[in-house]
């Protein structure tokens, strides 16, 4: 990205460390279960580091500069930061760093999560399934399990021996034995440890308005425990649930000893969406623009500035919805965000800069090919933040509209270019500065219908941020 050489440069040296031994079988599960959804270079780059480290060993023997790391990955160093971050953010990667003259960085490799907590973990697992299909998921599950041995406590008898029956004491140690034996190692012990579970913060959600809006009769305040609290955070995460639909799906999911079942709980939301996703499972998009990518770090000085702000904290899906007056999108808007987000690897503020444009200039409609070629456009001049994408798109506005002519070029007949047309003025984005707007404002051939849509001026700023306070998102 753009900005990771404020986060890293070629001469930061590094130290891989890991948070217990890793084993081969690791390497199956990394492969299978955590390469579709992180990619292939933030798995080689997993795999790197862990190489970096002996057999047996849980620290590299020295540390390194990232320039070695990029020549011997033969990646640039915003490929590396990149595949970093997807390291981090599903658990794979804990990050430290020591500010000096020279920054030196931690990588802590953490082990993947087990196959049976991953597939049963209600959130990893559903993002595998909708990105390999149910036909690899299931040959995935096969493979990661193994037939029960029926006739283990049918025909056979344990006859096992005991530890008391083989060994016995001496009840003679002497006191030398003892202060060697309470002595700790003077480093940490060499073991293998249990992978942490992907957790979203209990900030994201109101529990405060959800605890609110239950009757203690039908969920009692003690049904709300630590799992339940975690299980909600990562399902309203997941499947994009409000305050007011989880207050229901919670009723659903308890039982008569006023229990919350946990796996209920879980199926009652995935039906939810798929009711209202016409049977889709959602996808692993990143929601809002990334920390390190934030136009507005500082609380908004103009209205400009909270617009921005505005489009950096708000998910593209949320934004569609916002310009719909909170209507669902369609499976193919939700598809060519999904395209474009992973394709052309765009951050969701800068799609929603996009949506904006193309949403003024063609009538509403979402149109695909419009949107892919201007995300390339985007993508090959590194456009990282929401500021750069609005400075882009008025700097390129005319030729942004040339291509959007000759796309409808090849479907006017020789007869409709006989007709005498119709002008209209192009509407803009509010963002676009008053000189921008009277120096490319431009006369096209339209229908004879007036275009009643308006710009996104501060008052329907201000509606779009009431439905989506309102809606609990």
């Amino acid at each position: 990205m753009a900005q990771h050489w404020t986060e890293v440069i070629p001469s930061d040296h590094y130290t891989v460390a890991l948070n217990g031994l890793l084993h081969d079988y690791d390497r199956k599960i990394l492969v299978f279960l955590y390469q579709p959804l992180i990619g292939t270079i933030a798995y080689s780059l997993y795999m790197t580091l862990w190489m970096e480290v002996e057999e047996n060993r849980i620290w590299s023997s020295s540390s390194r500069n990232h320039h070695g790391l990029m020549s011997m990955m033969d990646l640039s160093l915003k490929e590396i930061y990149e595949a970093r971050k997807k390291l981090e953010g599903i658990g794979l990667l804990k990050v430290y760093v020591k500010e000096g003259e020279n920054r030196e960085f931690i990588y802590q490799l953490q082990p993947p999560l087990s196959p049976s907590t991953f597939f049963l973990d209600g959130m990893l697992n559903i993002f595998l399934y909708k990105k390999i299909g149910k036909t690899q998921y299931t040959r995935l599950k096969r493979f990661f399990s193994d037939e029960e041995y029926s006739n283990l406590h049918l025909d056979y008898k344990d006859v096992t021996t005991a530890f008391h029956e083989v060994y016995t004491s001496g009840h003679q140690l002497a006191k030398e034995y003892n202060d060697d034996l309470s002595v700790s190692p003077k480093g940490e012990w060499v073991d293998r440890m249990e992978a942490g579970k992907i957790q979203i913060p209990w900030q994201t959600f109101n529990f405060s308005l959800l605890e609110a809006g239950l009757s203690e009769s039908l969920v009692p305040r003690k049904a709300l425990t630590q799992t339940v609290k975690d299980a909600i955070s990562n399902l309203a995460f997941l499947y994009d649930i409000d305050v007011m639909e989880m207050k229901n799906i919670l009723i659903s999911a308890m039982n008569e000893d006023d229990e919350v079942e946990m796996d209920e709980l879980r199926k009652s939301a995935r039906d939810w969406y798929q009711m209202n996703h016409r049977d889709e499972l959602p996808s692993l998009i990143t929601q809002t623009q990334p920390v390190h990518s934030l136009s507005i770090t500082e609380k908004p000085k103009s209205k400009e500035e909270e617009l921005i702000q505005y489009f950096d904290t708000t998910s593209p899906i949320q934004f569609l919805k916002d310009l719909s007056g909170g209507a669902e999108p369609s499976k193919a808007e939700l598809k060519i965000l999904e395209d474009v987000m992973f394709h052309q690897k765009l951050p969701p503020g800068v799609m929603n800069v996009l949506i904006d444009y193309v949403m003024r200039k063609t009538d509403k409609k979402l149109t695909k090919a419009y949107v892919e070629t201007i995300a390339s456009h985007w993508a090959r001049k590194s456009i990282q933040t929401t500021a750069n994408a609005m400075a882009l798109a008025k700097k390129e506005h005319q030729q942004y509209l040339k291509w959007a002519e000759n796309k409808k070029v090849g479907k006017r007949s020789s007869k409709s270019n006989t007709k005498k047309a119709v002008t209209r003025t192009e509407l803009l984005p509010d963002w676009f500065d008053e000189e921008t707007s009277k120096n490319e404002t431009v006369v096209q051939q339209k229908h004879d219908k007036k275009d009643d849509n308006v710009d996104l001026n501060m008052k329907e700023f201000q509606e779009l941020m009431k439905r989506r306070n309102g809606g609990g998102q």
